[in-house]
């Protein structure tokens, strides 16, 4: 009797959670003994056609929002006619949806997965607080993650597993010395255009380090806009618009990373940052905000740098040590390189997934799954 695992999550737009839930989908999927379905509570994303691409079947539920609770019906039904044995939620909207079905659902185990340490919306960690007397087990990539479940959820502490976020040093090409020979110095950042991303601060700190230095952005820009007149991002841009160069979104991290002398993330709260670690994964050098999470991935001065949240001055200049001190780009990206190898591989981290979901290690089955 084959092992039936659901992971479900809020959407499969292109972003950090869902490129965990699609390389864990794959790694653990290994048919006739283990089989990974994946659903996602919003319409089909970019990431569902990757799945897909890899033998992994993926159901949309197709919510119109929120509040749409028809949802649950339509989780409760795919659970029962997938017969799956365990359910494995991730994002609070889906640990949720899955909270309310586990209550009719006795013979399914249920693990949910916390994966921001962002403070707002409040009402996410009041949800949280009652969704995870459903789940067997809170996983979150960083300790960080782990204090704020906590203190926000009132999560017990022998309720949570920390299991960080991975890649696959394989699929990232590494170069000791990437010299910036370019008429332009590329900055950049790669990720969802949220709010909390705090994107104008690395716009402004780009403005004050001089013509010669562009900024790059790979990421959804939101489709949202302020009824009164243009956001903040849409002000900040508009004051650079000749060094400002919007990429949109990427299928791979590494199509962004190959156009990028150093990536920053200016977050004022992160629960991991995978792209950190896609980064010092490629060897190219970091800057980040000194805030919860981050300092979980990143050491300041070892395998990056880190400032302060909100300082435009301070992103300036640590982007501007990078540019003027070779030598120290090479020792923080080698360091770098190597602080992945040793703790975010999917080497390092998937054996910890296999014993919480019961599986057998990769010795054990016939044919070894990805590494």
């Amino acid at each position: 009797m084959p092992r039936r695992i659901l992971l479900l999550i809020t959407d499969l737009q292109i972003g950090g959670t869902p490129t965990v839930v699609r390389e864990l989908a794959t790694r653990l999927h290994h048919p006739p003994d283990v089989i990974v379905d994946v659903a996602c509570l919003a319409e089909r994303g970019p990431v569902a056609d990757q799945l897909a691409e890899r033998g992994i079947r993926v159901t949309a539920l197709n919510a119109k929002g929120p509040r749409d609770l028809a949802v649950i019906a339509r989780l409760r039904r795919l659970v029962r006619g997938g017969g799956y044995d365990t359910v494995f939620s991730f994002l609070i909207h889906a640990n949720a949806v899955a909270a309310a079905v586990a209550c009719t659902s006795r013979s399914t185990r249920f693990i949910q997965s916390i994966q921001t340490t962002q403070p707002r919306p409040r009402w996410h960690w009041r949800v949280q607080a009652i969704a995870h007397h459903a789940a067997e087990c809170i996983v979150v990539p960083s300790e960080s993650v782990a204090q704020v479940a906590r203190e926000w959820s009132s999560v017990p502490s022998e309720k949570i597993l920390v299991i960080p976020n991975a890649v696959d040093l394989s699929e990232f090409e590494f170069a000791t010395d990437r010299p910036l020979d370019s008429p332009k110095v590329r900055v950049g950042f790669l990720g969802r255009l949220d709010p909390i991303k705090r994107l104008p601060d690395l716009i402004e700190a780009v403005m004050l380090l001089g013509p010669n230095v562009n900024l790059n952005v790979f990421g959804e820009y939101p489709r949202t806009r302020s009824e009164s007149g243009p956001t903040e991002l849409d002000r900040a841009i508009a004051e650079m618009p000749e060094r400002f160069i919007w990429h949109g979104p990427v299928p791979r991290p590494q199509e962004a990373l190959s156009g990028m002398d150093v990536l920053v993330l200016p977050s004022a709260a992160e629960g991991f940052g995978l792209v950190l670690i896609e980064a010092m994964a490629a060897g190219v050098p970091v800057v980040a905000t000194n805030v919860a999470g981050i300092r979980d991935v990143v050491r300041d001065g070892i395998t990056g740098l880190l400032v302060p949240v909100a300082s435009p001055a301070a992103l300036a200049a640590a982007i501007r040590r990078l540019i003027g001190e070779p030598d120290l780009r090479a020792r923080l990206t080698i360091a770098a390189r190597a602080d992945v190898a040793a703790r975010f591989t999917w080497r390092a981290v998937l054996p910890a997934y296999r014993a919480l979901l019961h599986l057998p290690t990769c010795e054990q089955m016939s044919t070894p799954s990805g590494s």
